[in-house]
């Protein structure tokens, strides 16, 4: 005698495990929007890289944002600067070098001037240092003292500080001993940059060259060259320019070179 099979007797229910599969993987979604929504921008580069190792750099608008528009290295609205607002800032410290000059009848020692992404000064070493030393004098003390609130007041703002020591070739048609040329403007240039590191700025942002007589800006034939040759440098730049300047020291040299020429335009120097 066959047994007739009883159908769907245990079939009634079967909807609710495609019901809950899609549940879940609603669920499994929405927790990775989530995750996506807050990705750090270090971490999504490498996931990027490792799919292909040719990119070198991605682009910051391919970093997925999180719900207000920010990954989570780059903090809340307002925290980086404009480019605009860099460049008041940096302007704003010029204006102030500027005026600190002209009130203190510094003009034939002290010299300013600005470009895009930085501001740049140049100091005589009669101001900061005697003959032959690394020593700063007060007057050269008191210069810094002024100059470093400014400093203090952008600091933020700030990607670096390069403070440059130069000197004068002692006898015009031979070079200087290496080891006491550049020592001493190795030292002049650390000598400055501790003072400025001890009044408060970020010593991380402060970075000292030494280019001893190889960067003259007028003859070394005349007292008067010489003494504009023995120097001290300052570059401020602006966390803006480091993203123009894409190749590098190349760009930086000459930015620097730029500003020298306009330094030595308003003190009125010949070519050597």
């Amino acid at each position: 005698m066959n047994i007739k099979k009883k159908k769907g007797g245990e079939g009634g229910a079967n909807w609710m495990d495609t019901y809950g599969d899609m549940v879940t993987l609603l669920l499994c979604f929405f927790v990775l929007l989530y995750s996506m929504s807050t990705i750090d921008e270090k971490k999504w580069q490498m996931i990027v890289m490792s799919f292909n190792p040719n990119v070198t750099a991605i682009p910051e608008q391919s970093i997925p944002q999180g719900p207000e528009g920010n990954n989570s290295s780059g903090g809340g609205p307002g925290d980086a600067p404009t480019e605009d607002e860099m460049e008041e800032i940096l302007n704003d410290m010029y204006l102030a070098l500027q005026d600190y000059i002209s009130e203190n009848d510094l003009s034939s020692s002290v010299a300013v001037t600005q470009g895009e992404g930085y501001v740049f000064l140049t100091f005589r070493d009669a101001v900061f240092f005697g003959p032959n030393s690394s020593v700063l004098l007060e007057e050269g003390k008191e210069v810094l003292r002024e100059v470093a609130p400014l400093f203090l007041n952008a600091q933020e703002y700030i990607q670096e500080i390069r403070i440059m020591g130069h000197t004068a070739r002692e006898i015009a048609t031979e070079p200087n001993r290496p080891v006491i040329d550049r020592t001493l403007s190795a030292g002049r240039a650390a000598q400055a940059g501790a003072f400025l590191t001890d009044a408060g700025l970020d010593g991380a942002k402060i970075i000292t060259v030494g280019y001893g007589e190889w960067r003259p800006i007028d003859t070394n034939e005349t007292a008067e060259g010489k003494a504009h040759n023995r120097r001290v440098e300052i570059m401020v730049t602006g966390t803006s320019l480091e993203e123009k300047l894409q190749s590098g020291l190349q760009e930086y040299e000459v930015v620097v070179d730029q500003a020298r020429e306009e330094i030595r335009e308003g003190w009125g120097l010949t070519t050597e």
